[in-house]
């Protein structure tokens, strides 16, 4: 069973770590603690509670290791015996501590925008007070006792730890595989304790541990100012403050209990560490799974009434706060098995499309479109991502939660998509990791996502989308950041998953000749807007647009001469809500006229199964296209 693994790897982890010299030393010292906390009282108990009018204030005897008290009593025993209720105390106020601050911590990342914020503000003040004052005003406000102090200790750590996980889950919450859980429709109190807390719970475990250290010593003061354990019972603290008066005379007296606080604080700190170095994260076991249907078969009589076409998209537009528009009004269509190059330089709003087709852009982004469907299904009421509709995201790394095996990442879209039961799931993962050429496929399905290469991960994530029967696969930059060879088997597996399943594919990238190798149809995208649509053969010499052609301009060859002054473009693209009226490449754009600054040309047919936005393509006269401006004018002329 998976969580069967993950209990021996924790151990196996643990279990080396507590052979080398700082776990042989945390482990020791842990036992020796815990010996004294609990044979301590029984075995001294009645010695350090003896009172010896013949024996008042003693020093340092055989018959009396540290001396005796005002009262006769035995300081070591006492010494002892007081690090039952010291250890109870010190961990009860780190229990309030941790529980509080994981508390405060993971609550701005899952309750809403305005809750959140007060909650962090709240956070910042408590944290910029200074931490002394902060925990002496809680006691006196719980007042004088160890019930009061247990409180104030505790309520006293909440801050820090608070702001250590709210800075940690911050960095979690917008992972990918934290927003692929959140459209999975996963609850907010598993998406705390599957996604979440795993991923936080190294640091969190090793300020925990070095806090607790802390906490003892803050409640050791607190009993030294009388405002903690008070008589008849006894901590180190409050042995510090009886024996205080006397440490010119009989100074053992005085320093063992300070000493026991010093050597247990370190104990906790040594703890922390050998459970980071044990690598302290611990996937939390999955719910079984209540049995369910065999996973539903793809629905091949779905109506088709797009005119053939598998997407069709109009008017599309993706708009942030302030009316920025980063897709711009486009309009697209794909056809069934078609493969379609999307590319163009980075902020033309290639990723952003994509994500639209998907239902996957994040908040605050608003996507409006005249016709968004996919299958014959308006892909705004019905989102197909998960069945008929994959996605592989750029950066496999941050897209699989590193906390989870990768082979329960992806159960889990079958369970809920699919409907799949848990082994249904597993067998399909299986398989599709098998299918993408992942080597002892039930032996990587219990790996986690570190222990795969850079390739493996990026073939684990089409896996992923594979789990359903996808009819279009959106591959946003899938092999960057991978060496050539790893690149080529990237492509080589989209080609036969395309054989395989007749899958339709939007492949996004920068790299031309990736798209040129790939696919069959190049939509290239500037400004927001879909510039060109052209067929991948005329890619390289037949590009009309200035902007496609500058692009494959700046690409070498390895058949360009070293001399040659490769194509640049000059200025920047526009950002988004910077364009004007005109053309949005004109400000680039060398063979730019007065027309193109003040009028935005549409996509027009410009050939067969062309387009272009353009109102002086390159070689119209050539193509035997006519030049768009000069043909606008005559019309006005007529």
């Amino acid at each position: 069973m998976p969580h069967q693994d993950q209990d021996t790897s924790l151990r196996h982890r643990l279990g080396r770590t507590l052979r080398t010299p700082i776990g042989v030393t945390a482990l020791t010292a842990c036992l020796l603690v815990a010996l004294v906390a609990v044979f301590g009282p029984v075995l001294l108990g009645d010695q350090a509670a003896r009172i010896d009018t013949d024996a008042i204030n003693q020093g340092s005897s055989a018959a009396h290791l540290l001396g005796t008290d005002q009262l006769g009593r035995d300081i070591a025993a006492r010494v002892v015996v007081a690090t039952r209720l010291t250890l109870r105390l010190t961990l009860l106020a780190a229990v309030i501590g941790v529980g509080g601050g994981l508390l405060l911590g993971v609550a701005p990342a899952v309750v809403g925008r305005r809750l959140g914020r007060l909650i962090t503000a709240t956070v910042g003040v408590l944290v910029a007070f200074p931490g002394l004052l902060f925990l002496l005003f809680l006691a006196t406000i719980f007042g004088v006792g160890s019930t009061g102090a247990v409180f104030a200790v505790g309520l006293a750590m909440v801050p820090p730890m608070a702001r250590l996980v709210q800075n940690l889950t911050a960095s979690i919450a917008g992972s990918d595989h934290v927003a692929a859980a959140r459209i999975l429709g996963v609850g907010r109190f598993k998406l705390v304790v599957r996604h979440l807390l795993p991923n936080i719970a190294e640091p969190s475990v090793l300020f925990a541990t070095q806090a607790a250290g802390g906490i003892l010593v803050a409640f050791s003061g607190l009993s030294f100012l009388g405002l903690g354990v008070q008589p008849p019972e006894y901590d180190w603290g409050r042995l510090l403050n009886e024996q205080l008066n006397r440490i010119y005379v009989n100074p053992a007296a005085a320093l063992a209990p300070g000493a026991a606080v010093v050597l247990t604080g370190l104990m906790f700190g040594l703890v922390g560490e050998v459970l980071a170095q044990a690598g302290g994260r611990r996937a939390p076991q999955a719910r079984e799974a209540t049995p369910q249907q065999q996973v539903k078969p793809q629905d091949e009589t779905a109506p088709d009434g797009d005119g053939g076409a598998l997407v069709r998209a109009r008017d599309l537009r993706v708009t942030f706060p302030g009316g920025r528009q980063a897709v711009r009004g486009i309009s697209l269509s794909m056809g069934v098995g078609e493969a379609v190059g999307l590319v163009g330089e980075s902020g033309s709003g290639k990723s952003l499309t994509a994500l639209a087709l998907a239902d996957l852009v994040p908040h605050p982004g608003r996507v409006c479109a005249g016709t968004l469907r996919f299958d014959g299904h308006d892909l705004r009421a019905d989102p197909r991502l998960g069945t008929e509709l994959a996605m592989v995201f750029q950066d496999p790394m941050a897209s699989l939660n590193p906390a989870l095996r990768v082979g329960r990442q992806l159960t889990e879209v079958a369970e809920v998509h699919l409907g799949a039961n848990r082994a249904q799931a597993t067998a399909r993962a299986v398989d599709r990791l098998g299918a993408v050429r992942i080597p002892s496929p039930e032996r990587r399905a219990r790996q986690r996502p570190h222990e795969y290469s850079g390739g493996m991960r990026q073939r684990a994530v089409i896996a992923m989308g594979l789990m359903g029967e996808p009819k279009l696969i959106i591959a946003d930059e899938p092999t960057t950041a991978l060496d050539v060879a790893v690149q080529q088997k990237v492509l080589d597996l989209l080609a036969e998953v395309r054989e395989d399943s007749g899958a339709a594919l939007l492949l996004i990238s920068h790299d031309l000749a990736v798209v040129a190798q790939v696919c069959e149809r190049v939509l290239v995208m500037y400004g927001g807007l879909i510039v060109e649509d052209l067929p991948v053969a005329q890619l390289a010499g037949g590009a009309a647009h200035p902007y496609t052609r500058a692009l494959v301009g700046a690409v070498p060859t390895m058949a360009t001469d070293p001399g040659t002054e490769l194509a640049t473009i000059p200025g920047r693209p526009p950002e988004p809500g910077e364009a004007g009226a005109g053309c949005p490449f004109a400000p680039r754009c060398e063979r730019a006229r007065e027309r193109c600054h003040d009028d935005a040309p549409g996509l027009a047919g410009f050939g067969p199964g062309r387009q272009v936005a353009c109102w002086y393509p390159v070689d119209a006269v050539s193509t035997g296209a006519p030049d768009r401006a000069t043909s606008h004018g005559a019309e006005a002329t007529s």
